[in-house]
């Protein structure tokens, strides 16, 4: 089939719905010998001759009238379908597929799925929960939430979540029998839980500032963890220091379950951040859940 039925095709057959060149022109917006020169080279490409030409009206030739007949179904459903895409075009639908890590996933993303699928209900979410920091591209993914001091020059990234203060935080067992830290220094006399990160594999060094610059301190301690909420636990449990955030355990401070030290030199980090590639566009899924969170932050 050559590339310029279907186009011809609806030319003749606006023609013959007008009944002359010219009102299909104006219903068109198009010129008249435009449409002429289309309704023609259609009939050279065929062989045969379709409308029945005279000074005042145009009208199909019974071959022609056949033709219409046998394609007018295939040109509405054609043009039905395009215009429903239109229609649809900027209306949020399809799967959106997230990568995040635990935290953000459950104490920013999940609590703004529920107004966001109701909202949204053409669309469908595909959460993949990770610490491991994701390669949105590589990974499929749609978009991701993540620390925005770990985001690639190549990303947009857009705050969805506060800055977040760091905190050394264990149980009132521990520091009864080992005291209470006072300076930096004292941590290498006491027990520290680690982390070891999913992205390296490596113990996280905690961070701190002290006289304006910022210091990473390796630690030691009884025991290594690859899982954050876990770590915590061996913390409740009383078995040493956790390097974590306020936001993390906010809930166990309010309830004195967990106590902090040495805030003074515990850094505010940059919050939560959702980021997708900048070289690709955005989808009207992907742009919707983008303005709620954003709204949700700023209230």
């Amino acid at each position: 089939m050559d590339r310029r039925d279907i186009a011809d095709l609806l030319i003749f057959q606006a023609v013959v719905e007008a009944g002359s060149f010219t009102r299909a022109a104006s219903r068109m917006g198009r010129a008249q010998s435009g449409l002429s020169q289309a309704v023609g080279a259609l009939e050279a490409r065929l062989g045969i001759t379709l409308l029945a030409r005279s000074t005042r009206s145009v009208r199909p030739t019974e071959v022609g009238q056949r033709l219409l007949q046998q394609v007018a179904p295939a040109l509405r459903q054609i043009e039905s379908g395009l215009s429903e895409i239109r229609q649809e075009r900027g209306q949020p639908s399809g799967t959106l597929r997230l990568t995040a890590m635990e935290y953000p996933a459950r104490a920013i993303l999940v609590p703004a799925l529920s107004r966001f699928l109701a909202r949204h209900p053409g669309v469908k979410v595909d959460l993949h929960v990770s610490d491991r920091f994701t390669d949105v591209v590589k990974g499929g993914f749609d978009a991701g939430i993540r620390f925005g001091t770990h985001l690639e020059k190549d990303m947009v990234a857009v705050p969805v979540g506060p800055d977040m203060k760091a905190a050394i935080v264990a149980a009132p067992a521990y520091y009864a029998r080992r005291g209470y830290p006072n300076r930096l220094d004292d941590l290498a006399a006491h027990d520290c839980l680690n982390y070891r990160t999913a992205s390296h594999g490596d113990l996280f060094r905690w961070m701190f500032h002290q006289r304006e610059r910022t210091i990473e301190i390796p630690v030691q301690g009884p025991a290594d963890f690859n899982d954050a909420p876990v770590m915590i636990e061996a913390a409740l449990a009383g078995l040493g220091l956790a390097y974590t955030f306020e936001s993390h355990v906010a809930e166990h401070l309010s309830s004195g379950r967990l106590e902090p030290c040495l805030a003074e030199f515990c850094p505010i980090w940059s919050g939560y951040h959702l980021y997708y590639p900048s070289r690709s566009q955005k989808s009207a899924a992907l742009s919707a859940l983008v303005e709620l969170l954003r709204y949700r932050r700023q209230r």
